[in-house]
């Protein structure tokens, strides 16, 4: 897919590694395992986020825009990335975040991550100009719409990006990311059967299932819900798929290759599971890899249980996407003691 024609920052050198994790695929007895190593993308420390980045970033250029202003999770990594590009751009950063639920389903201020490590650290630490924090729950999206207007009446010119830096602009970096991918595996002389994600505001999954019908490629991507059920998120990302096919001119995606499994999200978004812990375990001490443990930690437990399960087996290879956060370990290092 050529998107040479659409305004585009670049914050990466070269493509992300695709690694075979050969002594992880030995333990688990199933497929051949490869990973996506997009924790290695460019801007602070890493992650999925960065590949939307240098479209909407570029957009907002293209625009005039002299700040930016964008929402997420108490540890959001779009939030720290976001942020690092603003740095590197020259703009201003404003940052909206929600606090956690507890597993009991209630809002936990004093539960939430500490505010000195993690991802919080790095916005004091990158100098975001503002940093808020509203209970769970809130309207996010009308927050930011009302930073914008305050801003702009105090002759600023913000461009907001959506939670995740999930909308059709922004899922175009994994629309490339598919191309790219497709490439490595050709080098490698791979024949893959799955590609599984974490699946959390859509945009990776929505990007690479349009970018791999539009290759003509038969690959299948099987998302892996963070904080939602099959029947809520499958929606979500077939919507968001559908409007990347449009802006592009693309054929629509099928239905039945949007796949976003509900069965390891667990008391809910960015709360550990049993699963998690013990992926996070497995990966570093076969691999020395480090997971987070709120979308990878969470996508490699929902791998290894369907190997350990028969639904994935020997004769089949399998790559998992790394998408980054790994900063977020640390304000959650309590679910391991």
């Amino acid at each position: 897919m050529d998107l040479t024609a659409l305004p585009r920052r670049r914050y990466t050198d070269g493509p992300t590694p695709l690694q075979h994790l050969e002594r992880l695929s030995a333990e688990l007895g199933g497929p051949e395992i490869w990973v996506k190593r997009d924790d290695l993308l460019g801007l602070a420390l890493g992650g999925n986020k960065t590949r939307k980045l240098e479209f909407l970033v570029a957009d907002a250029l293209a625009r005039g825009a002299d700040c930016l202003v964008t929402a997420g999770g108490v540890q959001s990594n779009h939030c720290r990335l976001t942020l690092a590009a603003s740095r590197v751009e020259g703009l201003a950063c404003h940052l909206v975040l929600e606090e956690d639920l507890g597993a009991d389903g209630a809002a936990v201020p004093d539960g939430n991550p500490p505010e000195d490590t993690g991802n919080r650290f790095l916005f004091d630490l990158l100098g975001a100009e503002t940093v808020e924090v509203h209970p769970h729950g809130a309207d996010l999206g009308a927050r930011m719409e009302e930073i914008a207007r305050e801003l702009e009446a105090a002759g600023a010119r913000p461009y907001v990006i959506p939670i995740g830096g999930s909308n059709a602009l922004g899922a175009l970096g994994y629309v490339d990311a598919a191309d790219e991918l497709l490439r490595q595996v050709d080098e490698a002389g791979l024949e893959v059967d799955e590609i599984v994600t974490p699946s959390g505001s859509a945009g990776m999954q929505a990007g690479l299932v349009a970018g791999l019908h539009a290759a003509g490629s038969g690959i299948d991507v099987v998302g892996i819900n963070v904080s939602r059920s099959r029947e809520e998120q499958e929606p979500k990302i077939a919507a968001l798929a559908r409007e990347v096919t449009q802006l592009l001119g693309l054929p629509e995606v099928p239905r039945e290759k949007v796949v976003g499994l509900g069965d390891f999200v667990g008391p809910g978004y960015a709360l550990p599971t049993p699963g998690m812990v013990e992926a996070l375990r497995l990966f570093a001490r076969t691999e020395g890899l480090v997971l987070d443990p709120v979308y990878t930690g969470k996508a490699a437990a929902g791998l290894a249980a369907r190997i350990r399960s028969g639904e994935l087996g020997p004769g089949q290879t399998v790559v998992l996407v790394h998408s980054g956060g790994v900063p977020g370990l640390f304000a959650r290092t309590a679910a391991f003691a």
